[in-house]
């Protein structure tokens, strides 16, 4: 079979996992009821790293107008089928520490893992034992923007969500003021990442922290933490989680004054 017909079976392979993780049944609901307390209705929420936008529609549905990033040309042909309506731009670019281009590399098997931070992609698999036969096999030169050029657009969020394989601290550098909330992915092995995440947001103001594990909805403490604390977390090895995302309210933020109200039937399982 020609290389160029695997490669075409392969990319498929990668959409429908996506799918089926990202789009399955129930998803939806417990997506909404997770990014409620963060979504201002009327407001501005950015997707940056939307993949096939789960997120993005989360946050519409949440009454949000809704900025998605996603340089990859196939993901986001799928994100216009399963996203397209008003109120929802989506923009073929990647987010960084200042405008210009740069290259990706495209896992054609794990869409969803192709990445600009280079050094990242060189240690991960082996530090990780879920990437070690992660591939990344094309190079793709994209247009990058920043937060700050994308908040004088469209206007301050009231949430950013950050998935970006590893190049999360730099598109944070990209910001010059704190936002109300965000969250970054992390990831086992490469939390170094993380540590240049709180580095950035400790640049920008005072933030408290709360993670979800993996695509659990359920946060891990209901105490929002103070930085000391996630740093400490994060040397600590993170509780030897796979992967998941921080999250990161302003200390100003409502949310810090009100109970968590995520139950864990509700949050986990969908």
């Amino acid at each position: 079979m020609p290389l160029m017909s695997l490669q075409g079976l392969r990319g498929a392979g990668g959409v429908a996992r996506s799918l089926f993780i990202y789009w399955r049944p129930g998803r939806q609901r417990s997506l909404r009821r997770l990014y409620r307390p963060f979504i201002q209705p009327g407001g501005v929420a950015f997707d940056i790293g939307a993949h096939l936008g789960d997120r993005s529609a989360a946050f519409h549905a949440l009454g949000a107008r809704v900025v998605a990033l996603e340089p990859q040309p196939a993901l986001a042909t799928w994100f216009k089928r399963l996203v397209n309506r008003p109120g929802v731009t989506l923009l073929p670019l990647a987010a960084g520490p200042q405008p210009g281009t740069a290259d990706i590399a495209i896992s054609v098997g794990n869409p969803t893992l192709s990445t600009l931070a280079t050094e990242w992609r060189q240690h991960v698999g082996a530090r990780n034992p879920g990437f070690r036969q992660v591939r990344w096999e094309e190079q793709l030169r994209i247009e990058v923007t920043t937060l700050d050029q994308l908040i004088a657009t469209y206007g301050e969020p009231s949430f950013i969500k950050i998935d970006v394989e590893g190049f999360e601290a730099e598109v944070l550098m990209g910001l010059s003021h704190p936002v109300a909330a965000l969250s970054v992915e992390f990831v086992a092995g490469v939390l170094d990442v993380s540590h240049a995440c709180m580095e950035q947001l400790a640049r920008l103001g005072d933030y408290r922290f709360n993670a979800i594990a993996g695509e659990q909805r359920t946060f891990r403490w209901e105490e929002w933490q103070t930085p000391d604390t996630i740093t400490q977390w994060l040397n600590g090895g993170a509780e030897g989680l796979a992967s998941g995302d921080l999250y990161a309210c302003r200390s100003d933020h409502p949310l810090l004054n009100t109970p968590n109200t995520f139950s864990d039937n509700e949050s986990q399982n969908v």
